[in-house]
């Protein structure tokens, strides 16, 4: 079978450390079983916090990662489905109202969609912009929680909704960036949807779970109750607070203490440790674990506060069934999910991605779940790529809710 014969799709996670490339494709031997057939990683020194802040960096930093899951992939990339990133996201609920017109009043896909666009006549700012509408639950002529009004009969729906909107010069940027890399973007998403498409099973969207990815510049915080996103938000915090919270406190180089961070990084009390000791250049560092521990511990402590200020807005504080799942590259820490559980007062455990084949072995670490859900997100949200088995389609989010999520330009 020729390469054009073979539909890939591409996740591309412009990450403020990383960026992340991942290709995938419908494996035939194993009931167009969704595998993964490439990827690439290259480090990003141009972008702060989830923005860009320096253009040609982060081209150089997409190009090599995107030139690298087409050598082991064999494909050619041009187009990839894109995160957002950066505390400029923001999140926001709003209603919509139509009247039904039709002589028999019966509810069709464009009554729906008429419903959904309706709510994102919000009052904005000049330099922000809509990303992604979710519609929650719609009411019609007064009945509330149905989830599909399609083929029901009335004269007055209503959608609750929550949008995602982002800063217009983020966008702006991030495009220059795809365009000067000759990539085109066939959705964007926020980074924390398309991790939870990665690891989230359909009865933790249901029961109510909040993902928290912790990247190097940011945490992104989003959360499913009834399978519907009821809230998301960015923290500009993440790994690299800890790298320099390191440095500070242990007196000491970046790149040690970034290398501290992640070879000796834990929040285990459990067992008193041997003092932190290696070799750099001839020169011997060695360091208190009891020390490392407390600074790592303070900077975590303070990003699950900001969590929990989070679900706080939304009363969702200590009230989901389904507790918190972690991922992002600072999810390797050991011991962080039990400190979540502490913090926290929910269940919570790191995130590993689920039902894909293929190279699942070099995307298993926490830090690729975006990666693989924007792959993922690039499959379901394509319009003629979405796939027609049941067991597909029910398993994932973003398909059981199609049409609800698209871009508005203002």
């Amino acid at each position: 079978m020729s390469e054009n014969e073979i539909q890939h799709f591409v996740g591309l996670d412009i990450g403020t450390n990383e960026v992340k490339c991942v290709v995938g494709s419908l494996d035939s031997q194993e009931d167009n079983r969704l595998s993964i057939i490439g990827h690439g990683v290259a480090s990003n020194s141009g972008m702060r916090k989830g923005t860009v802040v320096r253009v040609g960096d982060v081209i150089e930093s997409v190009v090599q990662a995107v030139t690298e899951a087409e050598r082991i992939s064999g494909f050619r990339i041009n187009r990839a489905t894109v995160n957002v990133n950066g505390p400029q996201v923001l999140g926001m609920n709003s209603r919509g109202v139509i009247a039904i017109s039709a002589a028999n009043r019966e509810i069709t896909a464009e009554d729906r969609l008429r419903v959904e666009e309706a709510a994102t006549i919000v009052k904005l700012p000049s330099n922000r912009e809509i990303i992604q509408v979710f519609a929650k639950n719609y009411r019609l002529d007064g009945q509330t929680g149905i989830k599909d009004p399609l083929g029901m009969s009335g004269v007055r729906l209503e959608v609750d909704t929550h949008i995602v909107t982002a800063s217009t010069p983020t966008l702006k940027n991030l495009d220059l960036v795809l365009e000067k890399s000759h990539l085109q973007a066939n959705h964007h998403t926020v980074s924390s949807l398309a991790a939870a498409e990665a690891v989230l099973s359909k009865q933790q969207k249901d029961s109510g779970t909040a993902l928290i990815d912790i990247g190097a510049g940011t945490t992104n915080l989003v959360v499913l109750e009834e399978g519907e996103v009821s809230h998301v938000a960015v923290i500009p915090m993440g790994g690299i607070n800890i790298t320099n919270d390191l440095a500070i406190g242990l007196k000491t180089d970046l790149d040690i203490a970034d290398r501290v961070k992640i070879e000796y990084g834990a929040l285990n009390k459990k067992n008193k440790k041997a003092p932190i000791s290696f070799m750099v250049n001839k020169t011997r560092h060695e360091f208190s674990n009891e020390e490392v521990e407390m600074i790592i511990e303070a900077r975590i402590e303070e990003i699950f506060e900001y969590v929990d200020k989070e679900l706080k807005k939304i009363q969702r504080s200590r009230k989901l069934p389904g507790g918190v799942v972690l991922v992002g590259g600072t999810a390797n820490l050991g011991g962080i999910a039990d400190f979540a559980k502490e913090k926290l007062q929910l269940a919570a455990r790191i995130g590993k991605i689920q039902d894909i084949s293929g190279l699942i072995d070099t995307v298993q670490s926490p830090k690729f779940a975006t990666a693989v859900g924007l792959m993922m997100l690039d499959l379901y949200l394509g319009e003629s790529t979405a796939p027609s088995q049941e067991g597909q389609t029910n398993s994932n989010f973003f398909g059981m809710i199609e049409g609800l999520i698209k871009r508005v330009r203002k």
